[in-house]
């Protein structure tokens, strides 16, 4: 099993390489690293990284020539297992309306909206419990009141509540985890998520959706 971890210029990668290695000697599988688009196209899973503001992570992953058109390809013709992280997860939107609108890839009903939280800190940053909502192979062995690392001011408000998995609280519910068919998105950093986060990446590389 061969999975591609998007390359855009988007995000810290360092980390998840190392996190998504690591279980993949368990799964058997490889991980490589890719800003080809051919190399994502032929992967058995997918996972797209991404810190920063939406409109620059969208124009970053547009300035690679084919990319989008590889994503939708495999995730959305194939159905290959895709992942997204952070602000990938949030690209999985209709549209972002950080700074101006913005159009993600339109995979899941939604779009993303800023975190109104009085009284509290924004960006919401650092650990959080979560709150599973529904029963899903990626949140397998994760419980609510179970931890993980969350950085992140605006959040991903799904058109359907079937499509929500998981929440925080943070002056209220803040989106966690979001799903449907072949796709899931983490608004936390599963990489910076300790046994937590190496559960739920494990998860995904053994998920045959």
């Amino acid at each position: 099993m061969r999975v591609a971890l998007v390359d855009y210029d988007s995000g810290n990668l360092h980390s998840a390489e190392k996190a998504f290695a690591l279980m993949g000697r368990e799964a058997g599988a490889e991980v490589v690293v890719t800003s080809d688009p051919a190399e994502v196209a032929r992967a058995d899973r997918i996972v797209l990284p991404g810190d920063g503001a939406f409109p620059a992570c969208r124009a970053a992953l547009d300035a690679v020539p084919g990319m989008v058109e590889a994503l939708h390809e495999a995730v959305i013709a194939r159905a290959v297992p895709f992942m997204g992280i952070c602000v990938g997860m949030q690209m999985l939107a209709e549209i972002g309306h950080e700074y101006r609108d913005t159009r993600g890839l339109g995979w899941i009903g939604g779009e993303i909206e800023a975190i109104r939280a009085p009284g509290l800190k924004v960006p919401h940053m650092g650990w959080n419990d979560l709150r599973v909502l529904r029963p899903h192979p990626l949140l397998d062995g994760i419980a609510t009141g179970d931890h993980a690392y969350f950085v992140h001011g605006w959040q991903f408000r799904v058109a359907d509540p079937a499509h929500l998995l998981a929440t925080a609280d943070y002056g209220g519910p803040v989106t966690a985890v979001v799903g449907r068919d072949n796709i899931v998105g983490t608004q936390f950093h599963p990489e910076k998520s300790q046994a937590v986060g190496l559960r739920i990446i494990g998860n995904f590389l053994r998920w045959r959706p």
